[in-house]
């Protein structure tokens, strides 16, 4: 956090810690997309399905109980992306 007390000042040094973060959340799921095409390799390889139902409702659980409602919607996006089209 800034401690410069010009409010445009602290406003741009704010921002720079939410570019920061956003640049931290694109390299976290460009991350978690590249394991989720690993293990659905994997399973396809494997003889097994494609999709785990009750893999994807613990992870929208998790996602629920840490960020609400729309924690629902952003882990169903992370789902999508990581399986692509079903």
């Amino acid at each position: 956090m800034t401690t410069s007390t010009d409010p445009a000042a602290q406003i741009d040094a704010l921002r720079g810690e939410i570019d920061t973060c956003d640049a931290q959340i694109i390299e976290l799921v460009q991350r978690r997309l590249a394991v989720s095409q690993q293990i659905g390799a994997l399973r396809s390889a494997s003889g097994g399905t494609r999709l785990s139902l009750s893999r994807e409702q613990r992870v929208l659980d998790r996602f629920r109980t840490a960020l609400g409602p729309d924690g629902v919607s952003l882990g169903m996006m992370l789902l999508r992306l990581g399986r692509g089209r079903l």
